[in-house]
C-alpha cells in the first residue's frame, strides 16, 4: 500500500526544506560534538551530559525522518482554479453566529498552525469550506459545538 499525498503550500514546502536542511547539516554536527565531549568527560554510564545529547540526538533523527517522508510524499497545492470558491491554499474570510470575523488560510495537515490561521483541509472547518463559494453559509460540528459561518471573501 503506498504512502498517502500530503498536500501542501508551496511555501509551507519551501519551510520544510529549510529546516530539513537546517538539521541535517547544522543540528546533527552540533549534536554528534555534544556526544563526544560528553564521552571524553566521563565516559557513557550515569553521564548527564551524555544522555542529554543522545536524547537530543534522538529528537532530531526522529524530526529528520518525519521530514524527509512529509518532503517525498509532499504534493504542493497548485493555484486556485475557480475564483470566489474556496480551494486549497486559499484565505477565507468568514463570519461566525456571534458576527466575529475571522480569516484563515486553508492548507494541508502538515503546515496547519491556527495559532497563524493556518487550517488544515482535514479539519471540521476546513472540510466544511472547501468548495463553498462567497456568501455561502456553512453548518460546522466541532468539539465546542456547532458553529455557523459566513464566507466572505475568498482570496
Amino acid at each position: 500500500m503506498g504512502q498517502k499525498k500530503i498536500l501542501i503550500t508551496k511555501d509551507g514546502l519551501a519551510k520544510l526544506h529549510s529546516e530539513l536542511d537546517h538539521l541535517v547539516s547544522v543540528q546533527r554536527q552540533e549534536i554528534a560534538g555534544k556526544i563526544k565531549r560528553a564521552r571524553e568527560m566521563g565516559g557513557t554510564e550515569n553521564n548527564a551530559e551524555y544522555e542529554d545529547a543522545k536524547n537530543d540526538q534522538a529528537f532530531v533523527e526522529g524530526r529528520i525522518l518525519m521530514l524527509e517522508n512529509i518532503v517525498k510524499n509532499a504534493t504542493v497545492i497548485e493555484s486556485p482554479a475557480l475564483p470566489g470558491t474556496v480551494e486549497m491554499g486559499d484565505k477565507v474570510l468568514i463570519q461566525n453566529q456571534d458576527g466575529k470575523i475571522e480569516q484563515f488560510t486553508i492548507v494541508g495537515s502538515a503546515e496547519a498552525s491556527p495559532v497563524e490561521g493556518k487550517i488544515s483541509n482535514e479539519s471540521p472547518v476546513g472540510k466544511a469550506l472547501l468548495g463553498k463559494k462567497i456568501g455561502d453559509e456553512v453548518e460546522v460540528t466541532t468539539p465546542a459545538g456547532l458553529l455557523k459561518l459566513l464566507i466572505m471573501d475568498v482570496s
